[in-house]
């Protein structure tokens, strides 16, 4: 039986599959599982306290772990060693999650894209074909994250406290979510996962879409991102590369990145919002 996550900063999806490629249980979810801002401890803890995966735990013989946080080596090996600790049969693969993004967004195995993940965090590579090409190294939510949940979340808190959101939307802000100086403070200074806390304040966005603000938050956020991020590989680009989108905040803003990318005169190719059922389909055929 193997074993494919979708691992998030916010949430982990888990999928077992047996070796017919039939689906052996219900689909698992966990706390996010990035290894670049959680501690060891804790990330025993989330992967322990899943009673559903601790019942598999035997019956695994490869886990192909997809994740925030994983492109680069030293919180990519901490996790294997984590899961490796649980799954003591399984072989244990863990890749960054934008390899994740590019097995399910693209249509065929050898295309050569530039895929995009817009989720709880953000990140864009190249695809040759065969293998991942990042020009800039990520440096997590609190420097980069461009047009991502987080991103998003910051911006809105950050309108509200300068007063440049519209009354009528700073009254549904306040409804939605505690607001308080205190308790911010307290989420992003004094708990772990700042950034999942302030991408739980996206949402609001696609809920109050039909506000000339809202919409204009989101564009500036896609500009910024396409600016520092979809532009660095400008020369592939050039010669037609499509460039496809993974995570929900890309599936809820599909509209305003078909304007930007019209305004930057890139192509647009899938829209993914989960690309946990892509990479199911990819293993499968490999099993």
């Amino acid at each position: 039986m193997i074993l494919i996550t979708d691992g998030g900063s916010t949430k982990c999806d888990w999928i077992a599959i047996a070796k017919d490629g039939t689906q052996a249980v219900e689909k698992i979810r966990t706390k996010g599982l990035n290894p670049a801002i959680i501690e060891e401890k804790k990330l025993k803890k989330i992967v322990r306290k899943s009673e559903e995966l601790m019942a598999l735990a035997n019956e695994i013989t490869h886990v192909f772990f997809y994740g925030a946080g994983c492109g680069t080596q030293k919180p990519r090996l901490l996790l294997k060693s984590v899961l490796e600790t649980y799954f003591p049969k399984a072989l244990v693969e863990v890749r960054e999650d934008t390899f994740a993004a590019v097995r399910a967004c693209i249509n065929s195995n050898n295309e050569a894209a530039v895929v995009c993940i817009l989720g709880t965090g953000s990140n864009c590579s190249y695809f040759d074909g065969k293998d991942l090409h990042q020009r800039v190294d990520s440096l997590g939510f609190l420097l980069m994250d461009d047009a991502s949940g987080n991103y998003f979340g910051k911006q809105l808190i950050r309108d509200y406290y300068f007063n440049k959101m519209p009354e009528t939307i700073k009254l549904a802000f306040e409804h939605k979510h505690n607001l308080e100086a205190d308790f911010i403070k307290h989420n992003l200074y004094k708990q772990p996962n700042a950034s999942a806390y302030l991408a739980d304040h996206a949402e609001f966005m696609f809920l109050n879409k039909d506000s000339e603000y809202i919409r204009e938050v989101i564009k500036k956020g896609i500009r910024l991102f396409t600016e520092n991020m979809i532009l660095q590989f400008k020369d592939e680009l050039d010669k037609g590369t499509i460039v496809h989108f993974a995570g929900s905040i890309a599936y809820f803003a599909q509209d305003e990145i078909k304007e930007i990318a019209a305004e930057y005169g890139f192509k647009v190719g899938n829209f993914v919002r989960r690309p946990i059922d892509g990479l199911v389909e990819y293993h499968v055929k490999s099993l």
